[in-house]
């Protein structure tokens, strides 16, 4: 995070993220590491489709709204299929 300097401005953007998220995509999300650090977070995201293409869209649907977050900047990112 760039602009906040404590874990309660840090839990301000990362909740209004999750939840502009979940409304946006219908995606589950969680904040899975790094909650007593205000300068990082690891967030898990999950989808579920009959149609892996579908799945693929909604995942950088939803990559394209967090890098759009100029408070975050994304670094690393996994994705996986199942």
């Amino acid at each position: 995070m760039y602009e906040g300097r404590s874990l309660k401005q840090k839990r301000s953007v990362i909740k209004r993220l999750i939840s502009k998220l979940k409304h946006d995509f219908n995606v589950a999300v969680t904040e899975l590491d790094y909650h007593d650090l205000w300068q990082r977070t690891k967030l898990g995201i999950v989808t579920i489709s009959t149609e892996q293409k579908h799945a693929e869209q909604v995942i950088q649907g939803v990559l394209r709204v967090i890098d759009s977050y100029t408070e975050l900047e994304r670094t690393i990112t996994d994705v996986e299929k199942i």
